[in-house]
């Protein structure tokens, strides 16, 4: 897959930008004129997951240029804004809707995160978050129309843009928990097969409602993984998408082109994560389209009012976060010079999170899939709230019974991408395995006896196993499911890290987490 980190022209562009808006206010008080032929700047941002600082720049870059009156501005979302981070745990999403509700979003769209607390969870958020939600491939199970309007029109002077939104489809397995109730019965769908067909839909209904530009929110990415769509998959097969704002996958993309149905180039992009960048969708008076990313720290402007949302939450927060746990003389890492790690092979943090369930349970083996583990730890003072930073979701610590030919078939499975990403990859403790790539198999898996003796795994004999309770509700465990439940603990799994660092490592990693520890060999064969 390719991703273009074009980063040429963006510091220019800021100083454009300062440069055209000095002396502008940060209050959000755009200046109307519908008969005045301007541009259009649409700021926008992906998977921010909950990396609260750059919201206040966001908007008041916004007002800044509203009140400039050389364009109309405004700002959306596509997708990944509940859970990530502290501020997202620790409120279940609130704090996050009270900073959305003071921004004044033209559309925002759904990611597959913002089902991680439960739809109904999703949708009580979302009735207050102030700005319209859209969605064309969201609906209750059986009905017939999705459950957000699959588009919204606003108008900028004498122009309309509609923004239609999309969630992949992939959310049903990688949140499944979200669309099952806990009978088995299906609450929602995201029409794997249908989505094409709903975006083209949204964008005809739009274009026959008079838009004179159709911007797709979209959270696809650029990876067609099991569900064989991306964002690029799906331009090729609609027309009338005029420009595409991605997200989903955190890449980092300033333009780039595919080709739709009628042979027409449209532009995909993407702002990364966490509000390193704000994207700034321009279309000129003549309809020139263009995309450009702008570094988030070096936007000058506040908005006043969702600057003191966020310093109101922090305050609420710190006593919280700011709560020592551990030392560490080394970063515990999950990511390299080729990304997330922790989602292709064994890393030191991982190992520490396996241990620390498998301790946690008093168990034969410890699991965590690398997906769930999304943030480093620095060097240096171990806080809760970096914590709450790695272990973000409110999955709780259980302890289930599986045999060894159950566990093999679950390595096997969820390894079968590596090389490649996935948030499937098994970091273990108690046992310790070999992936071989090319043939996508497991082979040498080995647990540790009583005695902390290697022995190769029975595969008729059952282990226990520490592991979260995502596994309960599919998600990627989805193989351990029929495993017998032997406790389903109400403690949260990052609390079982925090009790780890803190009671039984006494209060320092060591030397035993410096490096990963061996337990996953991988050969290219």
């Amino acid at each position: 897959m390719m991703k273009k980190k074009q980063r040429l022209g963006m510091v220019s562009a800021i100083v454009c930008l300062v440069m055209c808006f000095t002396g502008c206010t940060t209050e959000d008080n755009p200046v109307e004129n519908p008969i005045k032929s301007k541009s259009i700047v649409i700021l926008y941002e992906n998977d921010v997951h909950c990396s609260i600082n750059g919201y206040a720049r966001m908007a008041g870059l916004r007002d800044a240029i509203n009140r400039s009156d050389t364009a109309y501005a405004a700002i959306v979302s596509s997708g990944d804004y509940l859970q990530g981070a502290v501020s997202g745990a620790i409120s279940r999403g609130q704090y996050i809707i009270d900073i959305m509700r003071n921004m004044n979003y033209a559309a925002i769209t759904i990611g597959n995160h913002e089902f991680d607390y439960g739809g109904p969870r999703m949708i009580e958020l979302l009735q207050n978050v102030n700005a319209p939600v859209v969605c064309a491939n969201f609906f209750e199970y059986g009905a017939t129309q999705p459950f957000y309007a699959p588009y919204v029109i606003k108008s900028y002077g004498n122009k309309k843009i509609a923004y239609v939104g999309v969630c992949t489809p992939e959310t049903m397995s990688a949140e499944s928990y979200s669309f099952y109730d806990k009978d088995g019965n299906q609450l929602y769908d995201l029409r794997n097969d249908q989505v094409p067909a709903l975006v083209q839909q949204a964008v005809d209904n739009a274009r026959d409602e008079g838009a004179d530009y159709v911007v797709l929110l979209s959270h696809l990415g650029e990876d067609e993984k099991e569900n064989a769509i991306s964002s690029w998959s799906l331009v090729e097969k609609t027309k009338g998408i005029d420009v595409v704002l991605d997200g989903h996958t955190h890449s980092m993309i300033e333009h780039h082109d595919v080709t739709n149905l009628e042979g027409i180039p449209i532009n995909v992009t993407q702002t990364g994560t966490q509000f390193a960048y704000v994207g700034k969708l321009l279309i000129t008076a003549d309809g020139h389209i263009s995309t450009t990313l702008i570094p988030n720290a070096m936007i000058p402007y506040e908005n006043v009012a969702v600057a003191a949302t966020v310093d109101s939450i922090k305050a609420d927060m710190s006593n919280i976060v700011n709560q020592p746990i551990a030392t560490t003389d080394y970063e515990l890492a999950i990511s390299d010079s080729n990304g997330r790690l922790v989602r292709r092979g064994e890393t030191n943090l991982g190992d520490l999170i396996a241990d620390a369930f498998r301790s946690a349970m008093t168990a034969d083996i410890g699991l965590m899939n690398g997906g769930g583990i999304r943030n480093n730890i620095f060097e240096g003072t171990i806080t809760y709230g970096s914590i709450i930073d790695v272990l973000p979701n409110d999955n709780r610590i259980c302890k289930i019974e599986a045999t060894g030919a159950l566990l093999i078939e679950m390595l096997r499975k969820c390894t079968a991408k590596c090389p490649e990403e996935d948030g499937n990859f098994p970091q273990v403790s108690g046992m310790r395995y070999t992936i071989h790539t090319a043939s996508h198999t497991v082979s040498d898996v080995e647990v540790l006896d009583a005695n902390g003796t290697w022995q190769p795994i029975d595969e008729t004999r059952t282990y226990t196993v520490g592991v979260a309770d995502y596994f309960m509700n599919g998600g990627y465990y989805d193989i351990l499911k029929q495993c017998p439940l032997l406790i389903n603990s109400n403690t949260i799994v990052r609390d079982v890290l925090a009790d780890y660092l803190k009671l039984t490592l006494g209060g320092t990693t060591g030397t035993a987490y410096a490096v990963p520890q061996q337990r996953i060999t991988i050969i290219n064969n």
